[in-house]
């Protein structure tokens, strides 16, 4: 018997041979003049085309919207022309492949910013957090806040940012709603202290997030779009007060879309599964209408178990997909993996990156 993680799934018109899915994963390998994906990003994400779905690592929807060296865009001709390479290739490889639009809004730093400028964030609170830098990590720097008047022109870089996705040859296109990000940052209401339309009450928190989905299903249709969040992560000294309730109330929004799938961090990002008391990932998961992809440290039988009952429909691998890029077929066979090497998960150049061997080479 065939276990249903490995048989077919579809989402909306969009079906899926498997329920493997290549997390979103932040390798800091982009040409640092311009941010354009390398040469080697094409042959990286073709090597893990197997993938019932491949998210890219996340990418800025404007130069305002990055946080660390060498992370690509997706706002200049240069980056299109450069991810419409590894979509050519993944797509003639027989995978799909979604784009991971990305701001990371006070999580950053001002020599990353244009003409060094201070990052932008719901509310002027200095994320405790360190970020990458050219003279290496630093202390995240002072954030302003954005002026409600700016707010459309953010939202229209998302738009802008999912017009370029599908001219690249994506999908479909995954909202980076989690890990202390922007996004994340005018949801929780530790760091969003508006008093605006976009601020105070959990109706209003969720606003931005509603406008910016409205602006991505307008270019791709709702079910070629995902969103991630992580309801219970602290990532980017992120907090909130009754995370159920925020994220219940922005799971909502999300389902009202009509959005293909719900992506959530299942408890810290990369950390434990542990969820404070009061916290339900089955709760939260029961508010969203399309697909539930779960994540957050699952191995073969914790992935089979969770599809088998119900409990998700598609699991995302990370550190995993990085060591193994044939992923699926060693979780079908339940084969040997390759150890995941940290001290190359971030920068660097093909070691650790598109040198771990596949099942055959290993035999052989």
């Amino acid at each position: 018997m065939t276990e249903k993680l490995f048989t077919p799934i579809t989402i909306g018109d969009l079906t899926l041979p498997n329920r493997i899915v290549m997390a979103p994963l932040t390798r800091n390998r982009a040409v640092p003049d311009g941010d354009v994906p390398s040469d080697l990003a094409i042959e990286y994400y073709t090597q893990r085309a197997t993938a019932a779905l491949l998210i890219t690592e996340g990418t800025q929807i404007s130069p305002e919207g990055k946080g660390y060296i060498q992370t690509p865009g997706i706002y200049s001709p240069a980056q299109v022309a450069g991810w419409k390479k590894i979509t050519d290739s993944v797509h003639a490889a027989g995978g799909r492949i979604f784009a991971q639009l990305w701001h990371v809004g006070r999580v950053s730093h001002a020599s990353l910013q244009p003409n060094g400028q201070a990052p932008v964030a719901p509310s002027a609170i200095t994320a405790t957090t360190k970020v990458f830098t050219p003279a290496g990590f630093a202390d995240a720097s002072p954030p302003r806040a954005l002026d409600t008047s700016e707010i459309k022109r953010v939202v229209d870089d998302y738009r802008k940012a999912a017009e370029n996705a599908k001219a690249a040859g994506f999908d479909g296109v995954e909202l980076h709603g989690a890990n202390g990000y922007l996004v994340d940052q005018f949801l929780r209401d530790g760091s969003n202290k508006r008093t605006d339309a976009y601020g105070g009450s959990i109706e209003n928190r969720t606003r931005f997030l509603a406008e910016i989905l409205a602006a991505l299903t307008s270019v791709f249709p709702a079910t070629r779009v995902g969103v991630r969040f992580s309801p219970f992560s602290s990532f980017g000294d992120i907090s909130d007060s009754n995370p159920m309730a925020t994220f219940g109330a922005a799971i909502t929004v999300a389902s009202n879309a009509g959005l293909g799938y719900l992506h959530l961090v299942e408890g810290e990002t990369g950390g434990s599964r542990e969820l404070p008391p009061g916290g339900d990932i089955a709760a939260l998961r029961r508010l969203f209408k399309g697909a539930y992809l779960a994540n957050n440290g699952y191995d073969r039988a914790g992935a089979i178990e969770a599809v088998e009952s119900g409990a998700a429909d598609l699991i995302a691998f990370g550190k995993l997909f990085i060591a193994n890029p044939d992923l699926v077929e060693r979780l079908r066979r339940n084969a040997p993996l390759n150890e995941p090497q940290p001290a190359t998960f971030y920068g660097g150049g093909a070691e650790g990156y598109t040198d771990y061997p596949p099942l055959e080479s290993k035999a052989a």
